[in-house]
């Protein structure tokens, strides 16, 4: 701290010159904020201003840079100063653009403009120059789990670009479910009939590749390490371990048919004359090798008529089978009834379906089925029975809404998709060990947090759905293909693409000891001073990304590289000793000491928001950018994720006389949107705690609020603001002000 130089910069441009008095922010800055350098400029973000800062940096020793501007996601690559702290504060988006451009106005707006510049200041002299993850990434290979077309997809891709890849695979040969397939949905012009897998140019071509090494019959005996430094044991044939260092990994682990066996009503299990669609595949490849027509399975008998029944098993409400949709299934048969019509047009095709689904171009697909006589018809079917050779098949026709039975010699069920995910670590051990058929880890994790990745209630692997889909709760580590979601080839292949991207940006950052996504090159990473420390073990079972283990003495051991600098630990430790370089309790709570409270008599109350840096923040610049007026007794700080809110942060806020807390963070749930997964649940579940310190402080527990929001609620979040406003000068000014 003794080399520490601090400068605070303050930008007139973009009207926050006309709005406010710039040069009382400088004095500000000077005298309240304690800043060694202080300097206005018209227009900051020009090459001249960014001059300006580059010079005191380089010529004046500047460690820590304060800019009073615009919004901190603005003009983030103007201002990326390296080897400096930064902070922002937000003049533009956060005071001008938020507050009504009139005289009655503008005291209010000035002292807006005046706490945030107080705040930037209080907060930078708590920071430090982030260093970077010491631990940094040594391998650039990347090991991808499964040899199917995903994983084929994924090795090719990251070969391509220069990268060198494993493939370990646990069958004999490379190609998986695919690889059974006759032919496959089209997936370019004209659409209008099956087309060649492509399988086997596709493993022809990862065998070949100088940059793919491949393992078949052979599966991961254990996984130790993070991102840039995995050491993965390979268990292969004949039971001998190898051993590959690699920086980054992709599932691509694929997917199993629903059990057919699991449908008895629909005479799976039971009728050799009922198959899935993978069955199907399989009778269509062994007719083809003889070049004869598919055949009735249980006597070899000619097929005359065939019935597809969509969402077997799946789309299911009652709890006894899938209740999610598969996504292909409804082409799949599509193309596997075309198989019958391309052998002969006069046999009969049938497709039962309750809703036909086939996206995007797979409409040109189905209306080429159509032309080919392809029958679709809407009902449910309620069995299937053996009619001596034939299928008896009892539906109920939802047109003519009555029931009704057509006989068929062959009835295939389109089964749905279930992930080959590995274990449910979120399933106590115990209850795994009861489960009929037990599951097999695949990656075999050294992870406190359990030996696979988290999955939702589905079985498919945890991510983001929406912002970062490749993205898993194990860093480095990223899921493709069915194994993520239900998907077609072409799906599946794009799927893949992806991921192999996603795992060489994860090697380049490790090499470089920076952050995975979402907070990309974030050099920061946490520390904890162990001498605190009561070993509650909080941060290491809350940690989201599995990034915190134990050491010998059981106190908590940070594995930098597989942290995704949420913070959620820092909000989780009961005594406060868990903190970034740039980002801690002290940098949040000087801030919020830091503003210029009114006393009680004043009638300004002061609420402080705490909102998400990936949402509720958004949301908030993008409302001021709408023209949306909010009230000017709020304060804002952003926050890495709402599950990194400590509740120190409350007390020492309420204790010091604010009247009202608003927490802002993403939706939670099975449907959560929160960019680190858990950290709206748990700053949830500890704020529900917080109604007891508030009464025993004499305060409402109307006084702390947390709220959802989405970073399409551009509209909401001031209206959100203005109403909490309003109910907080109801209850009244705090009786805390002048204690503090």
């Amino acid at each position: 701290m003794a080399d520490m130089k601090t400068a605070a910069y303050v930008c007139s441009g973009c009207g926050i010159g006309d709005r406010i008095d710039a040069k009382q922010l400088e004095r500000i800055a000077q005298k309240e904020g304690k800043m060694q350098l202080v300097r206005g400029h018209e227009f900051l973000c020009s090459a001249e201003g960014v001059a300006l800062i580059r010079e005191d940096i380089a010529k004046e020793g500047v460690t820590h840079v304060a800019i009073a501007a615009c919004s901190r996601r603005a003009k983030t690559d103007a201002f990326a100063f390296e080897g400096v702290a930064i902070t922002r504060a937000n003049l533009r988006e956060g005071v001008i653009w938020s507050q009504p451009d009139t005289e009655d106005a503008r005291e209010l707006t000035q002292d807006m403009a005046d706490d945030y510049v107080r705040m930037a200041c209080a907060e930078l002299k708590r920071m430090k120059v982030p260093a970077g993850n010491p631990d940094r990434g040594t391998s650039k290979r990347i090991l991808v789990v499964g040899g199917g077309l995903s994983g084929m997809t994924a090795a090719l891709a990251a070969a391509g670009a220069g990268y060198d890849v494993v493939i370990v695979e646990k069958q004999a040969a490379l190609g998986g479910r695919a690889a059974q397939w006759h032919r496959r949905i089209p997936y370019r012009n004209p659409y209008d009939a099956p087309v060649e897998t492509g399988i086997a140019e596709l493993v022809a071509a990862a065998g070949a590749h100088p940059r793919i090494k491949v393992h078949v019959n052979a599966t991961l005996a254990q996984t130790k390490g993070a991102p840039g430094r995995f050491s993965v044991s390979v268990c292969v044939e004949g039971g001998d371990r190898v051993t590959e260092e690699v920086g980054a990994i992709v599932q691509a682990t694929g997917f199993t048919p629903y059990d057919i066996a699991r449908l008895p009503e629909l005479g799976g299990g039971t009728n050799p004359n009922v198959v899935d669609q993978a069955g199907l595949e399989r009778l269509a490849l062994e007719a083809a090798a003889k070049g004869e027509p598919i055949r009735r399975p249980s006597d070899g008998g000619e097929v005359k008529r065939v019935v597809f029944l969509q969402c077997a098993g799946q789309r299911d409400d009652s709890g006894a089978h899938l209740p999610y949709c598969s996504g292909h299934c409804c082409l799949t048969s599509i193309k596997q009834a075309m198989y019958f019509k391309d052998a002969s047009p006069s046999i009969d095709t049938v497709v039962m379906y309750t809703d036909l689904r086939t996206p995007g171009l797979g409409e040109d697909f189905y209306r080429a089925g159509q032309a080919r006589g392809i029958l679709f018809t809407k009902g449910r079917a309620s069995s299937v029975t053996a009619d001596g050779a034939l299928c008896k098949v009892a539906f109920r026709d939802l047109i003519l809404d009555e029931d009704a039975a057509i006989d068929a010699d062959l009835v295939v069920l389109a089964t749905g998709m279930v992930a080959n995910s590995g274990v449910n670590i979120d399933i106590p051990e115990e209850e795994r060990q009861k489960m009929e058929v037990k599951p097999v880890s695949v990656l075999n994790l050294a992870y406190r947090q359990g030996p696979d990745m988290p999955q939702l209630k589905y079985g498919f692997t945890d991510s983001h759905f929406i912002c970062f889909p490749y993205e898993t709760r194990r860093t480095g580590i990223y899921a493709a293909g069915p194994v993520r979601r239900p998907m077609d080839m072409a799906q599946a292949a794009e799927d893949a693409t992806g991921a192999a991207l996603k795992a060489i940006q994860a090697v380049e950052n490790a090499g470089l000891g920076r952050a995975a996504h979402p907070r990309v090159g974030d050099l920061s990473f946490p520390t904890a001073r162990l001498e605190g420390c009561t070993q509650c073990k909080r941060c290491t079972v809350e940690c989201p990304f599995g990034a915190i283990d134990e050491d010998e003495k059981r106190y908590p051991l940070f594995n930098e590289s597989r942290c995704r600098r949420c913070g959620t630990c820092m909000g989780a430790c009961p005594v406060r000793v868990i903190s970034f370089e740039n980002y801690s309790v002290d940098t949040v709570g000087n801030q919020i000491k830091a503003i210029d409270m009114p006393d009680e008599f004043s009638e300004k109350p002061r609420i402080l928001v705490l909102a998400c840096e990936n949402d509720a923040y958004p949301a908030l610049d993008m409302a001021a950018m709408s023209g949306a007026m909010y009230s000017a007794f709020v304060r804002v700080i952003p926050v890495r994720c709402l599950g990194s809110v400590n509740t120190i942060w409350i007390t020492d806020a309420l204790n010091g006389g604010w009247d009202g807390v608003m927490l802002m963070g993403c939706k939670k749930g099975d449907d959560y949107q929160c960019h680190f997964v858990k950290g709206s649940e748990m700053a949830a579940y500890r704020m529900s705690k917080t109604d007891d310190t508030l009464k025993q402080m004499g305060l409402e527990t109307e006084r702390v609020a947390t709220y959802e929001v989405a970073i399409t609620d551009v509209a909401r979040v001031s209206q959100l603001i203005n109403e909490y406003v309003a109910k907080i000068q109801e209850i009244g000014m705090s009786p805390m002000k002048g204690f503090a």
